[in-house]
């Protein structure tokens, strides 16, 4: 997404989050961030201190999800629904956003299929599975 270490990549948003409620310029990538952020109230007074935001550990097995790859996610997905790559991710986004009439709740599903087929890439060490990954995506829409 970013490149970088976790510390660099965390500082994006961090400093996406500043310049937002601080009325400051920004890239197109910081709107980008921003945006996701402002979609997501409950992760904001984390941003608000960078130095704890980028030092936190986020711990599954304690019930705890990581908001830095949460809000990646959404922003991963965005990037391919806009390229439509893979081929066909945008009408699957399409099509579950009118079924939903909620593009943030849209998100929130397809990352269910994004997280299990990076999760599976992972385990097995190998490239994601384009295919399931649509195919997971075609299931939501049916």
């Amino acid at each position: 997404m970013f490149g970088g270490d976790r510390d660099k990549i965390r500082q994006v948003f961090v400093d996406a989050w500043r310049k937002r409620i601080g009325g400051e310029p920004m890239q197109p990538l910081e709107l980008v961030v921003a945006g996701i952020i402002e979609l997501h109230p409950e992760y904001q007074p984390m941003l608000l201190d960078g130095e704890q935001a980028k030092a936190r550990d986020f711990l599954p097995e304690g019930g705890e999800s990581n908001p830095f790859l949460h809000m990646g996610m959404h922003i991963t997905l965005q990037e391919q629904v806009s390229t439509d790559r893979p081929a066909g991710i945008a009408g699957y986004h399409q099509r579950l956003c009118q079924r939903l009439d909620d593009p943030h709740e849209a998100e929130h599903q397809m990352m269910e299929c994004l997280g299990r087929i990076l999760w599976e890439a992972q385990s097995n060490k190998r490239m994601p599975d384009e295919a399931a990954y649509l195919e997971c995506l075609k299931r939501l829409v049916l």
